[in-house]
């Protein structure tokens, strides 16, 4: 997602959006909440791997995400299909969906004629 696109979403400026990521201007906890929601990630996922005040890393799970999750979730890609997903009610339609990106995802890759 753009700059631009989260300012609009947000009600205020890129230049806004520029200075919270640079860290010249302090992130609320309203305004990280509103971004959290307009980018579809929970509030933790800004403090991931976060020093603690006593120097130890952050940790709001018990184990680690492996890093290809971070890695897809910092895509435009990996973050609309996430958030699509979870928006999707039914477990049943959920797995399916799973089943279809697995069977694809073993696939070979097409070749150009």
């Amino acid at each position: 997602m753009s700059q631009e696109r989260l300012g609009d979403s947000l009600g205020i400026t890129f230049q806004q959006v520029q200075k919270y990521e640079k860290g010249t201007n302090r992130v609320g906890a309203s305004r990280l909440q509103q971004i959290a929601k307009t980018l579809g990630v929970p509030v933790s996922f800004f403090f991931e791997g976060a020093p603690d005040l006593d120097g130890t890393d952050v940790s709001f799970n018990d184990a680690a995400s492996p890093p290809y999750v971070s890695e897809f979730l910092s895509t435009a890609e990996g973050l609309s299909l996430t958030r699509a997903f979870t928006r999707i009610r039914d477990a049943r339609v959920r797995r399916r969906i799973v089943e279809l990106v697995e069977t694809l995802a073993e696939m070979p890759a097409a070749t150009p004629n």
